[in-house]
């Protein structure tokens, strides 16, 4: 958290500040600057400038300004907050306090409001121009060709693979965990061991769990969500669920509709 649900409300928050020039720039935190540049130099660049859009690729948020383009990341705690309102109420496995310390970076405008990056374990950034080619496409607009491209060539876990975010921009763990769990694939299987028919069907589960958990709120909305815990159940079948690490991360899933794949038989070994 935040994934690419929670920073598309961070993207409709941050379109409050299209029209308004930037008239200072705060960025205590030397560590939170990307790319090389220094204060300074951010300051430089952004004084003056008014933001005149926003988008979003996965979990990176841009704000267009008449100038450089701000891309702004969050980590897993991040938090936006816009003109003294936090874009996101609770934020999963975050704090709800508003602690200065905090504060990373700051826009205000000309008209008195601000724009704030609080983020207390320090896992975001802010940078200058970032390069946004670096991602992979965003998976609410993936086509059909090029996601099946993106499982086909790689042996990876099926669940690592949908979270590099240089193939595959804005799933993070909980959406991983809810899209697999809904499309009964293990996420420990290879992503190029899926058939042309189950990386389509993956596509569909993909996008459609992402409009559904979008309507509910966010990423930890979703039917798995209260069962991810030690000991816990299967919404669908009652099955306990197994506990893994994949990819780096806690990784939740039901080995009766998540079974793993047969070990292959020795003469398909040979060939």
């Amino acid at each position: 958290m935040p994934e690419m649900l929670e920073v598309e409300i961070y993207r409709r928050a941050a379109e409050l500040t299209v029209g308004r020039r930037i008239t200072e720039v705060h960025a205590p935190d030397d560590w939170y600057l990307k790319g090389g540049p220094d204060p300074a130099a951010v300051r430089a660049a952004l004084r003056g400038q008014r933001v005149i859009g926003t988008r979003r690729r996965g979990k990176l948020l841009l704000l267009d300004t008449s100038g450089p383009v701000l891309g702004l990341r969050f980590g897993m705690t991040g938090v936006l907050d816009v003109d003294g309102s936090d874009a996101i109420d609770a934020l999963e496995y975050a704090s709800g306090r508003r602690d200065p310390a905090w504060e990373r970076f700051v826009l205000q405008f000309d008209d008195g409001g601000a724009l704030r990056m609080r983020d207390p374990r320090r896992l975001g950034g802010v940078e200058l121009d970032p390069d946004e080619e670096r991602l992979g496409p965003d998976a609410a607009e993936v086509g059909a060709t090029r996601f099946a491209e993106i499982l086909a060539s790689s042996s990876a876990p099926l669940k690592a693979r949908l979270m590099d975010q240089a193939q595959l921009a804005g799933l993070g763990n909980l959406l991983t965990d809810e899209i697999l769990w809904r499309a009964g694939l293990d996420p420990a299987r290879p992503a190029a061991s899926l058939s042309a028919e189950e990386a389509a069907a993956l596509r569909r589960t993909m996008r459609s769990t992402i409009r559904v958990l979008g309507r509910r709120g966010g990423s930890h909305r979703g039917d798995l969500q209260e069962s991810r815990q030690r000991q816990g159940r299967c919404p669908l079948d009652g099955e306990l669920l197994l506990r893994r690490t994949i990819g780096g991360r806690t990784t939740y899933s039901c080995p009766r509709h998540q079974p793993s794949l047969p070990p292959a038989s020795p003469s398909r070994r040979r060939r």
